[in-house]
């Protein structure tokens, strides 16, 4: 499986010297966030080349709002397609999935719908199952595992649920108060996530999102990628 960081838990930096961060210690996978890597950006060769001097590959864009405008949806699949993205991490109007689905096909990039926290219109495993399940297989969901329990859902079961339609994890822990800690340091079932994960024998990229402490989210970061690592 694949290990990265989704770069949301370095936001106070710039773009590039979160990469550096990553290359530091030894990250060879992000999952790009918007205003570190706007998917407006022109220059698609300083940004491939950014990333190759680092030695981090970027696989995953995302959180993207997708609106069912076919001219908006084809720049982000285009962006993608150009940076050489995998998946775009979105958060889909719902009558732009049949659109998304004809364009996954057709770029053969994923589309990940991210559960956004209990009160959000894709907070609930169980509806982007229902809303994909007839779509391309291209088209399913990025679980987060602390807004999904936040939710109130299992997290294992989603993945038994939508097994290969989960296209990333963004890998959390909370508290017993639903708080975000350090991954392996909170109640929250990760090691049987992606012990799931690995029975299924699905290629899924796992995301470390660290969000606490965001002036100073390294040490965090490196304890987190250090439990997952020893479970990976």
């Amino acid at each position: 499986m694949k290990l990265g960081i989704q770069s949301y838990s370095l936001r106070k930096l710039t773009y590039e010297n979160a990469l550096k961060v990553m290359s530091e210690l030894g990250i060879s996978y992000v999952e790009a966030f918007p205003r570190h890597l706007p998917p407006s950006s022109n220059s698609v060769k300083d940004i491939i080349n950014l990333h190759r001097e680092n030695g981090v590959k970027v696989i995953a864009h995302g959180v993207n709002h997708l609106k069912s405008d076919e001219k908006e949806l084809r720049s982000i699949f285009d962006f993608a397609n150009k940076v050489e993205i995998e998946v775009i991490t979105a958060d889909p109007d719902e009558d732009s999935l049949n659109l998304i689905s004809d364009l996954v096909k057709e770029y053969d990039i994923k589309v990940a719908i991210h559960n956004h926290g209990p009160t959000h219109r894709w907070g609930s495993y169980k509806k982007i199952y229902e809303f994909t399940k007839n779509l391309d297989r291209r088209v399913g969901m990025c679980l987060d595992l602390a807004h999904l329990f936040r939710y109130g859902e299992n997290p294992i079961e989603a993945v038994n649920t939508l097994r290969d339609r989960i296209h990333d994890i963004h890998v959390k822990d909370v508290n017993n108060k639903g708080e975000d800690v350090i991954v392996g340091s909170g109640i929250l079932d990760v090691k049987g996530v992606i012990g799931k994960v690995k029975e299924l024998n699905l290629d899924i990229p796992l995301m470390i999102e660290y969000e606490p402490e965001p002036e100073k989210p390294v040490p965090g970061i490196v304890k987190s990628l250090e439990y997952v690592k020893k479970l990976l």
